[in-house]
């Protein structure tokens, strides 16, 4: 069964769980970045934490998080790969269990725009890409220039949400970076429902999908960059 979970007992447990472990376990990089953080925290991290604790958004009032599951994956249709998501966080709401997918980086880029994406696409990424528009409540495409890697974060928020029969769902992006890298592409991704994204401030993102979706970038404390 792909949903026996095993307790961490430290950052290095989340080294076996990513893709490519060679690649992606270095100091300066999200993967290793964002596990040392999380795990030195006592809930949410201060800088996650704040922009809940900020809004007035009712379904995420008092949001308090349950458990953490790091790379959780989430499968998708017209594809063999699933959407693996850095955490996975259950938490609580007043108004009940909220869905928080969390989305690390330092310097890295969000992959590729979906034109690239869609080059001699199959019929199973066509398809996928349907799917997340139904999922996103987008009623036309998505722009050639969103990058793929957002679309189906948000969209794995909501599946599980779903799931848990939550309240909301919520992506968080936790950037690392002293560049700011990546965040041009989160406000063209924001903008598919017609907002301006803002740093630190949690946004409802669109009305039409079958969970309230919000997003949130937030910026990482540069401490774990030397862990």
């Amino acid at each position: 069964m792909g949903r026996i979970l095993a307790f961490t007992s430290g950052p290095h447990d989340w080294k076996g769980l990513l893709a490519d472990p060679g690649k992606q376990w270095k100091r300066g990089y999200s993967a290793r970045t964002l596990a040392h953080c999380w795990e030195a925290s006592d809930g949410f991290p201060s800088e996650v934490a704040q922009p809940f604790k900020l809004s007035n958004e009712q379904l995420l009032a008092e949001l308090t998080p349950i458990l953490a599951v790091p790379e959780f994956k989430v499968c998708l249709p017209g594809g063999g790969r699933a959407s693996q998501n850095d955490i996975f966080v259950l938490a609580r709401s007043v108004a009940g269990p909220v869905v928080v997918m969390v989305e690390g980086k330092v310097n890295e880029s969000f992959g590729p725009i979906i034109e690239s994406w869609l080059k001699d696409a199959s019929a199973g990424k066509k398809a996928r890409l349907e799917f997340l528009k139904r999922t996103l409540g987008l009623e036309s495409s998505p722009s050639v220039l969103v990058r793929y890697q957002l679309l189906h974060r948000a969209a794995s928020a909501i599946i599980v949400g779903e799931q848990y029969r939550a309240a909301a769902a919520v992506l968080v992006i936790h950037s690392f970076s002293p560049k700011k890298a990546g965040w041009m592409d989160y406000q063209a991704f924001t903008r598919l429902f017609g907002i301006e994204a803002q740093m630190g401030v949690i946004q409802r993102l669109g009305a039409a999908t079958r969970i309230p979706l919000f997003g949130v970038w937030v910026v990482g404390n540069p401490e774990f960059f030397e862990n």
